[in-house]
């Protein structure tokens, strides 16, 4: 099997996706029930954060223990990409000492140049252009609550981010619309995103017209990591593009709400949203580390049942 890796959410078809979300299930269930499944055993995995992370981490980490294989976790502080050596030295040589690797940087190029030269799959656990593992756990949720995302309408409400890139590419692939609103001068680049066509995407100035009949309404905090200087200056800009009670009403009756988190109650999101009854943000969150199980075993093992 050649080396697949994953960079982006365009690196896998429909059909792949199709197979995780179905491998995901069933991975869930498998730890639900306490059944030990190790097909990863004597595997390790190497996570690199130039990014630090909560959910990435534990998700990760806890995620390739419990399929029986094992975890480097290098930092900042242990590996600098690009700086002590070479992105491609590097690459070079953890790849000869891992089955996998896991990277959470900042530019998009970093991650791409590491693959280019690394003997084993290269996962991205979010860089400043795109976050495809969250958007794989935003869809698995969904489908879990309210089965096929096809045909659907995903409302991104907030930042022209990595996250809205990468909902631009799911939708894209596979078959459903996403509603953008972002306040002027935070728009998302179609040139980044990647996405070939309007399609199955449509812009609003107001907010609450985004979240008009959508089945899923999502945000993320104003200010990403690696943008601190632009806080107060966010703050204003987007003081309108709360999630509230009011964009949620205007939502399909069985809309929910999702957030990738670290979430700020009262600024990107009101707190009766998401401590809601509409919210499967608890969900989501979980989701990522039975969604990346499923991905690694995917990359390492191709289709495997059982």
């Amino acid at each position: 099997m050649p080396i697949q890796h994953y960079l982006q959410f365009t690196d896998l078809t429909a059909g792949e996706y199709a197979w995780l979300f179905e491998r995901a299930a069933v991975i869930k269930r498998k730890f639900k029930a306490y059944e030990k499944y190790h097909p990863l055993a004597d595997r390790t995995l190497a996570m690199i954060f130039e990014k630090a992370s909560t959910r990435t981490r534990v998700s990760f980490e806890a995620g390739m223990y419990q399929l029986g294989g094992s975890v480097v976790h290098l930092t900042t502080g242990d590996s600098q990409l690009g700086r002590a050596e070479p992105i491609e030295d590097s690459a070079k040589v953890i790849s000869r000492m891992v089955d996998l690797v896991m990277i959470r940087t900042f530019g998009q190029d970093k991650i791409e140049r590491f693959a280019a030269h690394s003997r084993v799959p290269v996962i991205n656990g979010l860089t400043n252009e795109f976050h495809p593992c969250q958007i794989l756990a935003d869809i698995f949720t969904f489908q879990e609550h309210r089965g096929s995302i096809r045909g659907k309408v995903v409302a991104w409400v907030g930042d022209g981010n990595n996250m809205a890139n990468t909902w631009l590419q799911a939708a894209e692939l596979l078959g459903f619309t996403v509603h953008l609103s972002t306040p002027s001068g935070y728009e998302v680049d179609q040139a980044v995103a990647g996405v070939r066509s309007r399609d199955s995407y449509k812009v609003f100035k107001d907010p609450m017209d985004a979240c008009r009949g959508a089945d899923l309404v999502t945000t993320d905090v104003w200010t990403s990591m690696g943008y601190e200087a632009e806080n107060e200056a966010r703050r204003k800009a987007f003081a309108d593009w709360c999630v509230d009670e009011d964009m949620m009403k205007v939502a399909r009756p069985d809309a929910l709400f999702m957030h990738c988190l670290p979430a700020h109650r009262g600024e990107e999101v009101a707190a009766e949203v998401i401590d809601g009854t509409q919210s499967v943000v608890w969900d989501e969150a979980e989701n990522r580390m039975h969604v990346q199980k499923a991905l690694m075993e995917y990359l390492l093992l191709g289709k495997v049942s059982g």
